[in-house]
């Protein structure tokens, strides 16, 4: 890391306390701050959840629809055939195909943001597990990514609907948007995240189910948040 750089990063960190729990507004005004970057970082919630991965029942995934959008252009593939494939196109989708689209894969190629499949062509998109898999591109109907209604899922992802999915070690990592983003669109859509995971706790997830969110950009420092000020606020 150059001089210039570690100087920067220093005046950064000096802004935010290690082991303070901000507000949600607080949190955003200072990662906003904190992205000097010379691109236009995205900002991030980390989710720790008192889940256990293993077990299926404590399986925390959805989808959320962020009020102002990513602030990234989604790049959409789409797996269809016949008629459905016309739909997706008109949609917006970046990619549309069948069993040739499912061949590209096969080959390598994985230059999209999203994958969509249609309910018949899923016996065709589960060969391509173990390339979609780790990549966290596989059509899921948990995630809404696996549907005959192409216009409205293409369109709500590109509006800016958004995936989460718990890890192995109980974590869940979502963008709320970009730096660029007034800190008013970013407090609602980091709040319209939250609500969603908060909502998807599992029935059998026993004490605490938020042991800690924090908020940073690309770049900058992580920023705790107030864990008891959340549940005041969403219930949990």
């Amino acid at each position: 890391m150059s001089r210039h750089k570690s100087k920067r990063y220093a005046a950064v960190v000096e802004q935010a306390e290690r082991d303070k729990q901000y507000k949600l507004e607080e949190a955003v005004a200072i990662t906003k701050k904190c992205a000097t970057a010379k691109f236009d970082e995205t900002v991030e919630l980390a989710f720790k959840l008192g889940v256990d991965p293993r077990q299926a029942e404590q399986m925390v995934r959805g989808t959320v629809m962020l009020p102002h959008g990513t602030g990234k252009q989604l790049r959409i593939a789409v797996f269809a055939k016949g008629e459905k494939e016309k739909e997706a196109e008109e949609a917006g989708a970046d990619f549309v195909g069948s069993d040739d689209l499912v061949e590209k894969v096969q080959g390598g190629w994985c230059d999209f943001d999203v994958a969509i499949s249609t309910p018949d062509m899923m016996r065709s998109v589960g060969k391509l597990g173990r390339i979609l898999g780790p990549r966290g591109l596989m059509p899921n109907p948990k995630s809404g990514t696996v549907s005959f209604d192409l216009a409205t899922t293409v369109t709500e992802f590109k509006k800016g609907k958004v995936e989460f999915r718990v890890d192995k070690n109980a974590n869940i990592h979502v963008p709320v948007g970009k730096a660029s983003f007034p800190e008013g669109q970013l407090v609602e859509n980091a709040s319209a995240v939250i609500e969603s995971i908060v909502k998807s706790r599992p029935a059998s997830a026993k004490g605490t189910y938020l042991r800690s969110v924090a908020m940073s950009s690309t770049m900058g420092p992580g920023l705790k948040l107030d864990r008891q000020a959340l549940a005041e606020a969403f219930g949990r």
